[in-house]
This record gives C-alpha cells, structure tokens and sequence, in this order.
C-alpha cells in the first residue's frame, strides 16, 4: 500500500472510529442522568464499561491467539490505560452530571489540537506551519462556538479538559502501540491488563437503586462501542495515518456529538451549529492536503 493510500485509509478508519465515539457523550449522558435525576453512578460507568470490555477482549485475545506484550510495551498499555480506560471515561460521567451532552461537545473539542501537541512532542513529528494554522484554526472555532452556545465556561469545564488531557496522552501511547501490535490488540491488553482494578471496583459500585432502561442502554454503548470497538477503528487509522494528521478528524467529533444528542437526549440543535460545523470540516480537509514531516515509532 502506497504511503498515499494508507494514510487516506488511515483517515476513513479514524472518521468511523470518531464517530462511534461522538455516540459516547450523549449516551454518557444518558447512563448517568443529570443531578436532579441521577441514574447509574459514575464510578460504575467507568469501571463498568472496562470491565465488561475487558472480558469481551480477554475472549478476543484468547480465540486470535495475540502474542503477550513484551516487558518493554508495558509501560504505554499503563499509561493508555491511565487515560483513555480511567482518566477520560471517569471525569467526563462527572461532567456530565451537571452539563448536557451538547455543552460537553464543545468543551471537549480542543481533543485534536491536545493530542496533536501530545504527538509531536512524543514522536518528534514536525507538521508545517499551514497544518498547525489549520488545527488552531479549527480549534479557535470550536472555543468560538463553545461561548456562543454553550453559555460559557463552567465549574464542570474543568473536568472536562481534565478528560482532554487524559484522552490525549492515552490516545499517543496506544498510537505508539499500534506500530508494534495489531491495533484491536492495543485496546484489549490495555483492558485485559486493568481487569484487577476495573472489576473490583464495579463490584463496589453496583447500584443499589433501581434505574431507568435507558441508563442500562447508554451503559451498554459505551461499553461494547466507546470502550471497545471504536478503539479497534481510531488505533489501526492512527498507526496507518499518522497521528498527528489523523487526529484533527476529532475535530468533527463535538458536531457529531450535537447531532447525536438531539435523538438520544431530546436537546435542542440550532442552525448556526451546521455553519460552524462546516467550518470545522473544511479546516480537516484544508489541513489534510498539508505537507507533515512523518517518523515512524520503531519496534522495540
């Protein structure tokens, strides 16, 4: 495959796994309810949803016969497992208690521009100078968009950049892991290898209170889809890719979210929400055609 092909079938692959996550706000939302009706606990959704995951991946393991990592490859599944099974999925279901999806959306869409910074630190990438305009560009209209319509910043703001940042530094380490091992193969260690924290601690969490269905239902997505199989779509784009390239198609990833919310949560989407999303889009696309200097991870 030649370098072009792959990096376009590296951009399909993180456009699908984009979307299955853009799913993961609204249906957060959903699982753990907002404050004045709270569902499901949000120490049991994020401990929950990698435990099941976990499981699901030990039997996937298990039937394709996945080599164990090496003693060098720990490291990262440690630090992906802090971000993106931890950190991310655990501050965003306490944002989401007292945030709606929507305005969650627009806060968390400083993702790409984090992971991108993350990524050329770690794999001393130099994008040029009309690819950085273009994800700061995209960004500026995100954080425009999040004052216009998201009523500004809140105290849960804060927890949602703390899932940013978590998001971006686990987003890099299984990125590094995708160069070494089959991308499906990154997310199931990392889940199988946090089974003795993630299960305990759902057996603790297990709500005691009755909920409604559809808390069990947005549980269910986020666990077999935004912990799992989307991540098996994001790795394999991000190692054909190019992270740094790859992840500014996150930057779509807040509209999806609003588009998604107003179906599953019955919010409100308003028209200047399809301007600003074309905008965005057509900043990836702008950037997409930008020339970055690429260095592949080597194998250890």
């Amino acid at each position: 495959m030649t370098r072009n092909a792959s990096e376009t079938r590296g951009l399909w692959l993180g456009l699908l796994g984009v979307t299955i996550f853009a799913m993961t706000l609204p249906m957060t939302r959903l699982a753990v309810g907002p404050a004045g009706d709270p569902q499901l606990p949000p120490l049991f959704v994020t401990a929950g949803r990698a435990a099941v995951a976990g499981l699901l991946s030990l039997i996937y393991l298990y039937a394709t016969g996945a080599p164990r990592p090496r003693r060098a490859q720990l490291t990262d599944l440690a630090i992906c497992a802090a971000g993106t099974v931890v950190g991310f999925p655990l501050f965003l279901a306490l944002a989401l208690r007292h945030v709606d999806a929507m305005h969650a959306a627009v806060i968390t869409g400083v993702l790409p521009l984090t992971t991108a910074f993350a990524a050329a630190l770690s794999f001393r990438q130099r994008p040029s100078n009309g690819f950085w305009v273009c994800a700061v560009l995209g960004c500026a209209l995100v954080l425009v968009f999040a004052a216009q319509q998201g009523g500004g910043l809140r105290a849960a703001d804060g927890l949602l950049l703390l899932a940013v940042s978590c998001a971006s530094i686990g987003y890099v380490s299984g990125a590094r892991l995708s160069s070494q091992m089959r991308a499906e193969q990154v997310i199931c260690w990392v889940l199988v290898l946090s089974l003795p924290l993630s299960f305990p601690v759902m057996a603790a969490s297990w709500p005691v209170q009755p909920v409604r269905a559809s808390a069990w239902l947005g549980f269910g997505y986020v666990t077999l889809f935004s912990m799992w199989l989307g991540f098996f779509a994001w790795y394999r784009g991000l190692a054909l890719g190019g992270t740094v390239r790859v992840s500014q198609v996150q930057l779509v990833q807040p509209f999806l979210a609003l588009l998604f919310a107003v179906p599953v949560l019955g919010e409100s989407l308003q028209a200047s929400t399809i301007v600003f999303s074309l905008a965005v889009i057509a900043t990836v696309f702008v950037g997409k055609r930008m020339p970055t200097d690429r260095v592949v991870a080597a194998a250890r």
